[in-house]
């Protein structure tokens, strides 16, 4: 994966199979402190510590449609690529929360991407999910929440051409909230 926004979605989209009803995004990047965290959190259905244990392990998934399970693997190597770390806690019945810790200026840190379409991606694709992100700069701190757009819509899905707009819009006062605030990586 490129992106970091790519290594987010993926997450989100295991919380979503550990089912997950609602899945928490924070973003904050400090050229200050240079320091950029991630931090994915759900109320799924959690893992035992044993399962724990191996969240890491590239050989080791629970899918059955294949022989690897990559997403966390991955996301744990671009953080320590960026003289970082990895963390996961996690408690059955409780939901996970991974995060990644990363040198905002390390050479080899990743971009984030375009954390504006993985959102979108994940509303659309997930109506009835609750999906939130915080993203805090070192100028700005900007919020998207789907609960808070449904409501707007009035019983419209989220996935209908009118929660697509909102759902646009909503991203949009993410986007220039930061880029405005702080100028484009």
């Amino acid at each position: 994966m490129e992106d970091l926004s790519l290594h987010i979605l993926d997450i989100a989209e295991n919380s979503i199979a550990a089912g997950a009803k609602r899945v928490d995004i924070r973003i904050r990047e400090s050229r200050r402190e240079d320091l950029l965290s991630i931090e994915i959190a759900d109320d799924g259905s959690g893992m035992k510590q044993d399962m724990l244990k191996k969240a890491t392990d590239p050989f080791f998934t629970t899918r059955t449609t294949r022989r690897v399970g990559l997403g966390l693997p991955l996301f744990e190597q671009a953080a320590r690529a960026a003289g970082g770390e990895c963390r996961i806690v996690s408690r059955p019945g409780s939901g996970t929360s991974v995060t990644g810790v990363f040198r905002y200026s390390h050479v080899d840190r990743q971009p984030l991407g375009d954390i504006a379409e993985t959102l979108l991606t994940l509303a659309v694709g997930n109506p009835g999910m609750e999906f939130t992100c915080r993203r805090q700069t070192d100028d700005a701190d900007v919020f998207f929440n789907t609960a808070e757009i449904e409501a707007e819509l009035r019983g419209a899905p989220i996935h209908s051409p009118a929660g697509i707009a909102a759902v646009r819009k909503s991203l949009e006062r993410l986007r220039e909230g930061v880029t405005h605030a702080v100028g484009n990586r």
